[in-house]
């Protein structure tokens, strides 16, 4: 298993720099700041961090003997699904309290099937308009801190 100060020093430094990214992005885009931008925020970083404490002791089950290409693969694609996963969840937990006021009463038929479709929809809306924060700092966070834990399991 990986240290603790590599667990919880590395979670922290990850939330961060997806929050940069994504504060980064709004900047490119050149949207001005909106009254939900401290909440979208704390999601970014919220969802980076359980992300890494997910991805990261996964990734210690690639055995160290593997090659470094291999094992910076692995730090890539499990850190970035982790990542977005964690982010996308959250982001569909927002949305689903928002809209619980409509909802039909708890556990339900008819509650089961808003909970599912409200919670997809939310993944969708933040595959389309969450994703593109990413891009490019988070892309290229994520390729460096691939290659620094990949270059660390030798």
């Amino acid at each position: 298993m990986p240290k603790v100060s590599l667990w919880l020093g590395g979670a922290l430094g990850w939330g961060v720099a997806m929050s940069l990214s994504f504060l980064a992005s709004l900047y490119i885009i050149g949207r001005p700041t909106g009254s939900h931008d401290s909440v979208l925020l704390v999601l970014y970083f919220t969802g980076a961090v359980l992300g890494w404490l997910v991805a990261l002791p996964l990734l210690w089950q690639v055995p160290g003997r593997r090659p470094t290409e291999t094992k910076f693969a692995a730090g890539f694609l499990l850190l970035g699904v982790a990542t977005i996963a964690a982010t996308a969840g959250l982001f569909a937990l927002e949305y689903r309290l928002f809209y619980a006021q409509w909802h039909a009463p708890f556990l339900s038929r008819i509650w089961m099937f808003q909970f599912v479709f409200t919670s997809a929809s939310a993944v969708y809306q933040f595959a389309v308009l969450g994703l593109p924060h990413y891009l490019p700092f988070g892309f290229g966070g994520l390729a460096a801190v691939a290659g620094l834990l990949a270059a660390h399991r030798r």
